[in-house]
């Protein structure tokens, strides 16, 4: 990579994308690979061709894009859908990510992989890891509040994620996302101000 790269991860519901966001406007270089994923899987996404041949044009929504609930559908129901659903589309993302990031300009970049740690695939780019941290029942709460979802719901989601004890366990880094918004930016701007001083004096 031109500029070292920290990758940022946490469980569903644990702050990440906020924390993301505050990186932002730090002037920080972001990358999300769930937004690549998004834009992969969009009205004429680069990978939506690959997708109708491999799973017929039920998989493509009337605008293009996949046809999420469908798809949703015969992935909970069919695990070597899933398989051959991540076959084309982990691919496209880790590339993507690679091109983003060699593209990037900074001190330092952020690279957002929610399943960083269960997938080992984007470990090798990285300087540092960083993981947003809260109780598994704020967890379940904010999914709740933001997804509608149901208790058994986010906790289904919770289970298929790396155990909470493992993400701490492997983090370098871990910002503790139990309060609020506030609390969790001003973690945000503590940790940026580490990784500068760390860059500057060479330490990754």
């Amino acid at each position: 990579m031109a500029i070292p790269v920290i990758g940022l991860t946490g469980g569903i519901g644990s702050g990440k994308s906020a924390a993301a966001e505050r990186f932002s406007e730090l002037g920080v270089p972001v990358i999300d690979t769930d937004q690549i994923a998004h834009a992969l899987t969009g009205p004429g996404g680069a990978a939506m061709a690959e997708i109708g041949r491999e799973f017929g044009p039920e998989a493509v929504a009337a605008d293009g894009a996949l046809n999420r609930a469908a798809m949703r559908e015969r992935v909970f129901a069919d695990p070597d859908c899933k398989r051959r659903l991540e076959a084309i589309l982990h691919p496209a993302i880790y590339d993507e990510s690679v091109r983003r990031l060699e593209a990037a300009r900074g001190d330092y970049a952020v690279l957002v992989v929610p399943l960083l740690f269960e997938s080992g695939r984007y470990l090798p780019l990285l300087a540092r890891t960083l993981t947003v941290d809260c109780r598994e029942e704020v967890q379940v709460e904010r999914v709740r509040r933001r997804n509608g979802f149901t208790e058994q719901a986010v906790r289904a989601i919770m289970a298929a994620q790396c155990p909470r004890a493992e993400r701490l366990r492997r983090a370098d880094d871990v910002i503790d996302n139990n309060g609020g918004l506030a609390e969790l930016r001003l973690q945000v701007d503590a940790k940026h101000g580490y990784y500068l001083a760390n860059l500057v004096n060479a330490m990754f």
